[in-house]
Formats: C-alpha cells, structure tokens, sequence
C-alpha cells in the first residue's frame, strides 16, 4: 500500500511545488497562526515523504491548507478513523451519565436493497439488513437530524430514570427546550426528561422547579433519591430529552437471570 508521505509527495508534485514553495507557504501559515509548530522545514519535509516520518497535527494542518486537502481524510491515510470517533467513544463505557460533545460530521445515506421497502412507520426486522450495509448510521433510528441537537450517554450505574431510560441510554438532547414544564402530560412516559449539569457532573430526571430551588425526580422504581440544587447558581438545563437509543435488557436483569439460573453439575 502507498505510505501516507508518498501520498503528499504525489500531490505536492502535482501540483508543481517544490520543498522551498512548502517551506514559504508554512511559514507564512505559522507568522498568521502565531506559533512556530506551523511551519515545516526542508528536511522534515523530506522525511514526511520519504522516511514515512508522521506530521505533527499542526504541520498536518498546514500541508492539507498547502495541498487542498481535507484533513479528516489525511488524518485516514495515517490509520486514524475519525467517521468512527463517536461509534468507538460509544464502545467505552463510563459509570457517570455525562453529555457527549462529539459532533457528527452529517447525515449519511443508507443503501437499500431494491426489494425492500421500509416504512418507518411499521416495525421493522433489520438484522439481516445491518449485516448487508455493515454499519447502521445513528442518523437512521429515529430520523433525527445529528447536527441539530446534543447528545448524553446514561451512565452504566445511573439507574435514576430506570425503567424508562436504562443505563447505557444514549439519548438526543434538544438545547432549545430549557424551560421546566410544569403540566400538560398524563402520564410518566409523556412527562418530559431534563438532561441538567451540576458542579460535580450530570444528571438527567423529572424536574420540578420552586422559586430559586430545582427538584430532579428519579423514577420511583429506581430507589434513588431526589436531588435538590439552588437555580440557576447550582445547575445548569442542557435541555430536554427528546430521543433515546438503549438495549432492552438491563445489566441489572441480565445479572438475576444468571444468579437464578441453575448450576452446571460437574464433569463426571
């Protein structure tokens, strides 16, 4: 396979530049970003191309500029998949429920095979399709639009909204509704979710808000105990909880069905 500096090389040639071109250019780069980690010299130049020697993020920067070159896609030449970054941070799994700040890079586009037709409206089997297409795009569940809105991931021992929002939810946040209903739902599941930030993390719940003091409600299935802050001093209302992605079985239910579960005799 070609080496990533090979790569620059055949594009730098391209476009007729020499190493004394590149080095001018990064060095005018440098003097208007105000460091010198911008600007590439002659022999580091040299061994980019040709000892395989790996840019620093910031020369990188500077030849994607130089060549015309998007810096997502260089950064791929180098074994680094940034269109998996949010799929891998999703992998990790945290006990603290916190927001994500990755930001999806847009819509993607799902193949469909011509004999199917989906109607989102319906139930729809998509394991074999999954199969087909490899990666399933988060854009797809739901028909959310990524860019619009934020993200929160429910922590693996975050059980306070439990049975609604299992551990390990992932859930779209839409920033533009911070203000606490105080009625118009009639029962749990239409009473809106506030995903909030307190000074030690996050939190997401019903919330009631009194004057200057902001209640955030567990679900009372969850044997969690309220939580009182001083508003706005103490917390802040990321938004509300308009989606959710999350597995059906909790780790706490898959954990009593193997503790109930009989015990293997042993081998004769």
């Amino acid at each position: 396979m070609e080496r990533p500096g090979e790569k620059l090389k055949r594009i730098r040639e391209r476009l007729k530049l020499t190493y004394r071109d590149v080095e001018k250019a990064s060095q005018q780069i440098a003097e208007r970003r105000g460091s010198d980690e911008f600007a590439i010299a002659l022999s580091r130049l040299a061994d980019i191309e040709n000892k395989g020697t790996v840019p620093t993020i910031y020369r990188l920067y500077t030849l994607c500029a130089i060549y015309r070159q998007d810096l997502t896609e260089v950064l791929q030449w180098y074994g680094v998949p940034l269109d998996q970054l949010a799929s891998e941070a999703l992998r990790v799994g945290l006990d603290e429920t916190h927001a994500i700040q990755l930001k999806p890079s847009g819509t993607v586009t799902v193949p469909q095979p011509p004999d199917l037709e989906i109607d989102p409206r319906r139930t729809t089997f998509l394991s074999y399709l999954v199969r087909q297409w490899g990666r399933m795009p988060l854009s797809f569940l739901g028909g959310l639009d990524l860019r619009e809105y934020r993200y929160g991931l429910i922590g693996l021992e975050d059980w306070s909204m439990y049975p609604i929002l299992q551990p390990g939810s992932l859930v779209a946040i839409d920033e533009s509704r911070r203000k606490i209903a105080s009625s118009g739902w009639t029962n749990e599941f239409d009473r809106p979710i506030y995903f909030l930030e307190h000074r030690g993390g996050w939190v997401c719940g019903w919330c009631v808000l009194s004057d200057n003091r902001l209640l955030v409600q567990p679900h009372p299935a969850s044997h969690c105990a309220p939580l009182v802050f001083e508003y706005p001093q103490e917390i802040d209302i990321i938004g509300q909880v308009i989606g959710v992605a999350m597995l059906l079985e909790s780790r706490r239910r898959r954990h009593a069905r193997t503790s109930s579960a009989p015990a293997k005799s042993p081998n004769p």
